[in-house]
């Protein structure tokens, strides 16, 4: 059997990481811990809700709703319709929107037409390229960076940070020397912001700092309780009958700090503005994320999921977290984000103890 070539290893690997994903691949037992945030309910909202107001401003770019469509595919053809679609949606929402690991655009232009479909569809909306630390770590150049921003015409770029996936994964690369030292030269290099995102296992305090002290322009907590990568890692390792890497899956698949618990922890340790993703569902979940300290929400499995069966149903789902959002905000007395912000909420256990009890 002759051997796949590097881009038709990304490509097999995209395809399965969506149908993957459209699957149960959440944590086993563990949770985002939103369900321990309670919001106050207010008997006396004095607010019109057709006024409601859920405009903001993220990294200079105005949108409409604090959410955005976060990072999720590219490199395979099976994505072009997917990120048609969302694009569209992106476009007509005025939300922002992330691609997935740009690394396929990089070696084909065939498939680097996957990424290219999202700035042809949103030619307005705040979008962001995509790649990993682990290519930094192996010395991805300069030029090639500035490749994947003008693949799609980025206003940012997202670096994500995933260790764990890349542990479990069959053709992994866990080589993770220098990546802080690359962020920080190019939070200072490139003509945009970047954002630095897990991918489902969140960020601790010390590793909020640590991206703090350099240029970059926000952070991606991306906590656990959403979709496990080490869990999709896990079922393709079992295919490939690596029994090691299978095992690995299985024993870190609920690996990680809570989406709450990450949200709150980075938000009190710095000022970078915070885009909370990592299992959110609904628009009171997202209402939670932004009263912790989260500036947007970023939601991914939920907008894949009707994104790859019509435009309309991914309207429908966008509608209903809107509605789900100002619904929230109404029954807080929030007529804004800013008010959102900075209405009272309680913390029950164990979210409580994850928010107080952290040592070293």
């Amino acid at each position: 059997m002759s051997k796949k070539s590097p881009k038709n290893i990304i490509e097999d690997r995209k395809k399965e990481g969506i149908e993957l994903a459209l699957k149960n691949t959440s944590a086993m037992t563990k949770t985002t811990l939103l369900e321990c945030v309670e919001l106050l309910h207010c008997a006396l909202p004095e607010i019109n809700f057709d006024d409601i107001n859920t405009s903001t401003k993220f990294l200079g770019h105005n949108l409409k709703f604090p959410f955005l469509i976060d990072s999720m595919t590219g490199g395979t053809p099976a994505a072009q319709k997917i990120n048609t679609r969302l694009a569209q949606a992106a476009e007509e929402f005025g939300i922002g929107m992330g691609v997935g690991s740009q690394r396929a655009g990089l070696l084909s232009n065939k498939l680097a037409e996957s990424f290219k479909v999202v700035r042809k569809n949103a030619p307005n909306a705040f979008i962001f390229s995509n790649i990993g630390g682990a290519q930094l770590s192996q010395g991805l150049d300069y030029q090639s960076i500035k490749k994947l921003l003008q693949m799609i015409d980025a206003d940012a770029l997202a670096i994500h940070l995933n260790p764990l996936q890349e542990l479990v994964q069959p053709e992994g690369e866990s080589n993770y020397l220098s990546v802080l030292s690359r962020i920080d030269e190019l939070s200072s290099d490139l003509d945009v912001p970047i954002i630095v995102k897990e991918v489902g296992s969140g960020i601790s305090p010390s590793v909020a700092k640590k991206l703090s002290a350099t240029k970059i322009g926000a952070i991606n907590v991306a906590g656990m309780g959403g979709t496990s990568w080490a869990g999709i890692e896990q079922i393709r390792a079992k295919k490939f009958n690596n029994k090691q890497k299978s095992n690995l899956g299985l024993l870190f698949w609920d690996w990680g700090i809570p989406t709450a618990a990450t949200i709150f922890l980075t938000r009190n340790s710095v000022k970078t503005p915070i885009i909370a993703s990592g299992g959110l569902r609904n628009g009171l979940d997202l209402a939670k994320t932004i009263t912790l300290g989260a500036d947007v929400g970023g939601f991914a499995r939920p907008m894949l999921t009707p994104a790859s069966k019509s435009y309309n149903s991914l309207k429908d789902f966008i509608n209903q977290l809107i509605l789900e959002l100002k619904s929230t905000m109404f029954l807080v007395g929030a007529k804004n984000i800013d008010d959102l912000k900075s209405i009272e909420y309680i913390t029950t256990e164990p979210l409580t103890s994850w928010i107080s009890k952290v040592r070293k």
